[in-house]
Formats: structure tokens, C-alpha cells, sequence
């Protein structure tokens, strides 16, 4: 249903390098890009993750209340995921750890602020 999330950032070459590093944990390649925006898929169809230099020429905020949720295959890849993360410089938001009976989850927040999940749920 959700064809792609689309966050703001105010240094688009270093967001680029974050991601790229950061997705490539749960199977996210660059799909498309343009002059201030890069998306990231992991295979046709499928939703995606963009960041964008706000065309609006003003800062990138960050949404209160919003957070892209990423899927993981397993428990251990949201482990590697969080680690990339902190590795390449994000905010601990919730170390990896269940939530619930089934839900295996880890928060963080990007470079500019903005608040990530990725959760491998079953």
C-alpha cells in the first residue's frame, strides 16, 4: 500500500552514505535518484525509503510522531542494522529487545533527527 517515505535532510551527501550503509543491512540498494532525492528499495514493489533536500529550500524538520518502520528478515539482521547505525553516527532511540510476545524491534534516530525503526515481527 505505501509506495515509498520520503524524509527531509539537511546534509543530503552524508544522509546518502548513512543509508546507503544502513539499509544495505536489510537488503535496501538504491533504486532511483535525482539532483535532491535518493530512494532505496530492496526488490520491485516493493515500499521504499527516500531522502530529499526539502524543495521548499527551507531546513529539514523532523515529524513528531513520525517513524518509518523498516522489516528485517530475522532478529539478527535488526541487530546489524542498529549496530550499522550507531556505527555511522545515529542516536540511540531503544536498543534491539522484544516488544510483546512476537515483535523484535530497535529505534534510532538518523543523522538529521529523524526517528527509524526496524523490526523483524514472528
Amino acid at each position: 500500500m505505501i509506495g515509498y517515505v520520503t524524509l527531509g535532510s539537511n546534509d543530503f551527501e552524508k544522509a546518502k552514505e548513512f543509508y546507503d550503509a544502513v539499509l544495505a543491512e536489510v537488503g535496501g540498494k538504491r533504486v532511483m535518484g535525482f539532483e535532491r532525492m535518493q530512494l532505496w528499495g530492496s526488490r520491485p514493489g516493493s515500499g521504499m525509503l527516500a531522502v530529499c533536500e526539502p524543495y521548499d529550500n527551507k531546513p529539514a524538520t523532523v515529524g513528531n510522531g513520525v517513524m518509518p518502520a523498516l522489516t528485517a528478515a530475522s532478529k539478527e539482521a535488526v541487530d546489524k542494522t542498529y549496530a550499522k547505525a550507531m556505527e555511522k553516527g545515529a542516536t540511540d532511540e531503544g536498543p534491539p529487545g522484544l516488544r510483546g510476545d512476537t515483535f523484535y524491534g530497535a529505534y534510532f534516530r538518523d543523522l538529521d533527527g529523524n526517528k527509524i525503526c526496524v523490526f523483524h515481527s514472528g
